[in-house]
């Protein structure tokens, strides 16, 4: 069974200042997700899954599905703050979601094949798509608790701009991820890379050392394990008292490894991550993917 390929688009890029999911930076007016989708297909991909907010269903229809539908099978599914387990009712006053893990949540209903899960607003490039398809497609029938996780290598994620914040990787021998830690200043200097601790000390890494972009596989019972950690998540008075407290991925993978459920292999990568944060972003973005359409890395016409 082909795997399925969810994307995260239910976030308003607040600080970007609209929605940078349908933003046209390539050479065509192709959007990020427009390369990332065809990435995809060609790595072996069989089903998209997009996670939106339902009030923008309308729009994503109309000018995002109505492209690929014809390509391979899609379907929508909605996160909302209400969408909890029985029993539990958003707190008044919230009015942020609840996270990454949550939005993957709702993909349980849809998805009952192995799938990757990745944000619309990344540039993943070919090789991440091609290690994950790999990966996932390779999977026994009804394997349970095999994960992964895309590790980029830490120099293909780094911004000319100033420090960016990434989450360095540890493994074991088996390359097995063991731990996430997120670290919020990252930069070169002096042709080395370095991270700022949390003593306020620079410290050295290898260019090589994988950093999590938020790129990951999972088998289907990760839907199982998360509608029940969610319920221990909410169950916990300061995650409800917070009305910004949010369920994430890295959260959810932590607590499945450290306690023997699953493990998570980290993938490496040749490839290099780059994205739109800020509009200062959006010229270089633009110049880049003019560059892989002026070297034939991508057609003129996609979809």
């Amino acid at each position: 069974m082909k795997p399925t390929l969810f994307l995260l688009a239910a976030g308003m890029g607040s600080r970007y200042g609209g929605l940078k999911q349908l933003d046209t930076l390539g050479p065509q007016g192709q959007t990020i997700m427009d390369y990332s989708i065809y990435d995809a297909i060609n790595a072996g991909f069989g089903k998209l899954v997009f996670v939106i907010r339902k009030d923008f269903e309308e729009d994503f229809r109309k000018i995002v599905l109505s492209k690929y539908q014809d390509k391979i099978p899609c379907e929508l599914v909605f996160q909302s703050l209400d969408a909890l387990p029985e029993g539990f009712t958003c707190p008044e006053g919230r009015e942020k979601p609840w996270g990454t893990n949550h939005a993957v949540m709702m993909g349980a209903g849809v998805i009952k094949e192995p799938f990757a899960v990745l944000n619309c607003d990344d540039f993943y490039d070919r090789d991440a798509f091609m290690v994950m398809g790999k990966f996932l497609s390779s999977l026994p029938e009804g394997s349970t608790g095999r994960y992964a996780m895309v590790g980029f290598r830490v120099d293909n994620t780094l911004s000319e701009s100033g420090t960016v914040s990434r989450g360095i990787c540890a493994m074991d021998e088996n390359k097995h991820l063991t731990s996430v830690v997120e670290r919020t200043k990252i930069e070169r200097h002096d042709g080395k890379v370095e991270y700022l601790d949390e003593n306020d000390n620079w410290v050295a890494i290898p260019d090589t050392t994988p950093v999590s972009m938020n790129f990951w596989g999972f088998t289907p019972d990760y839907f199982a394990h998360s509608e029940s950690f969610f319920k221990q998540f909410l169950s916990d008075p300061k995650n409800m008292e917070n009305l910004k407290s949010e369920f994430f991925i890295p959260l959810m993978v932590d607590h499945l490894i450290n306690n023997g459920t699953a493990t998570c292999e980290v993938l490496d990568t040749t490839s290099k991550w780059f994205g739109v944060t800020y509009p200062e972003d959006r010229p270089e973005v633009v110049e880049k993917f003019a560059k892989l359409g002026a070297e034939g890395v991508y057609p003129e016409k996609m979809f």
